[in-house]
């Protein structure tokens, strides 16, 4: 029973992220495997840095902005990206005015500029541009403009802190590449809005 019940919120879960647009069912299973490890980072903060996990819970106001990509996804699959990606570098500011810029949180900025780069089409390259301007300037945004960290934490500490974030961010990095390996159909035209238009024409 509990394997036909896990079966079945698999296949929940694969029915949520499923898209025709290869880029937007990427989008959405990026956004769906982060909510899912978002529970976890103050696990793994806790067991790799310091029992202080209060700076952590800010990730969760992202957590309601990744688990709607999907259905905004089915409106507007130039929307959907767009939320994961404001969602991405918005809960990176915000976890680097948590835990202050010796965190090392702004790593999690190179996945999201991977996925300016890859997730929109030749002729919605301004939107790749546009996000990808936005995060280079999030990186280079002072930290003299931001509050003082919720918690102070020690050399040690910060140094965990950055090897945590440098793998985790990493891993996401090798799964957003991973999942555009594995769907080579995202370099095809066939999935351009003029070709899917001319592929209904021809059918009528």
């Amino acid at each position: 029973m509990p394997m036909r019940r896990m079966k079945r919120v698999a296949a929940a879960i694969g029915a949520y992220a499923a898209h025709p647009d290869p880029r937007a069912a990427i989008a959405n299973t990026v956004a769906l495997v982060i909510v899912s490890n978002q529970p976890f980072y103050p696990l793994y903060l806790y067991w790799a840095v310091s029992p202080v996990v209060t700076p952590s819970y800010v990730t969760f106001l992202s957590t309601p902005f990744f688990a709607a990509v999907p259905v905004v996804m089915r409106r507007s699959a130039i929307l959907g990206r767009s939320l994961l990606l404001v969602a991405g570098f918005g809960n990176t500011l915000l976890c680097r005015a948590a835990f202050g810029p010796g965190s090392g949180v702004e790593v999690f900025l190179f996945p999201c500029l991977m996925l300016a780069m890859m997730l929109f089409r030749r002729t919605e390259r301004l939107f790749a541009l546009g996000f990808a301007a936005l995060i280079f300037a999030a990186y280079l945004l002072p930290a003299a403009i931001l509050a003082a960290p919720i918690h102070l934490y020690g050399p040690d500490e910060y140094a965990a802190l950055q090897r945590l974030n440098f793998l985790s961010a990493a891993s996401l990095t090798a799964l957003i590449g991973w999942l555009f390996v594995g769907r080579l159909d995202t370099n095809s035209r066939d999935h351009e809005p003029a070709a899917i238009a001319r592929r209904k024409w021809c059918i009528r």
